[in-house]
């Protein structure tokens, strides 16, 4: 995320598990600044003119570099904040993209439980094959940068509804059998149901033009 060069390094593929990490912070206000000024120049500056090739790196970034520089700039940014929903965002996707025959089965275990319109919002086929999942958590993304960004935010939040519904599910079935699993698909559940509550709320903040 800087002009600054860098060597080349591998880009690190980090375990879904990473969903759940926090990192630390040695000057929170510093860190706050620079998390909402970064945050308010990007999103601005690609917006005002939405070059294709501009959000294709951007939606490709974690792929091709991994999650650690994003974390530094947004991970410690309060839920209900710009650089607090790219955040999200960014980790829902490489939760995605790590895992996505789980991310699917998840998914389709929510979707069928599930008596609500989330699955419509969201907008994946029925039933979403691992691909079309990864495709769409992409175009979820894609929608902040070119769309109307309360509308990603929305399908965001309907999307993490139905996958913390399936991994409640799932933890279910595990139970008696596998704790560990069942205990993990527990906290992603929890996880994701925050992510849903907080990424509404961004687009409700969104639209009264007051999420900074």
């Amino acid at each position: 995320m800087s002009d600054d060069p860098r060597p080349y390094h591998k880009p690190v593929r980090r375990p879904a598990e990473l969903f759940d990490r926090l990192f630390a912070a040695e000057d929170p206000a510093e860190v706050s600044r620079v998390a909402h000024s970064t945050a308010q120049a990007l999103l601005s500056r690609v917006r005002a003119n939405p070059d294709e090739a501009v959000v294709d790196r951007l939606i490709a970034f974690t792929a091709e570099h991994g999650i650690d520089d994003i974390a530094e700039l947004w991970s410690r940014s309060p839920a209900k904040t710009l650089p607090g929903a790219l955040w999200r965002l960014y980790l829902v996707q490489l939760m995605i993209h790590d895992d996505p025959i789980t991310a699917a089965l998840t998914y389709e275990r929510g979707r069928a439980a599930l008596d609500t319109a989330d699955a419509l919002v969201a907008g994946a086929p029925v039933p979403a094959s691992p691909d079309e999942l990864v495709t769409l958590v992409d175009t979820i993304l894609r929608g902040l940068f070119r769309g109307d960004f309360a509308v990603a935010l929305d399908r965001a939040a309907a999307f993490c509804r139905v996958q913390a519904a399936g991994a409640t599910y799932l933890a279910d079935d595990y139970d008696a059998t596998e704790s560990d699993r069942s205990a993990a698909f527990t906290t992603r559940a929890l996880r994701l149901s925050d992510y849903a509550s907080d990424l509404s709320a961004c687009a409700a903040l969104w639209r009264r033009e007051s999420l900074t």
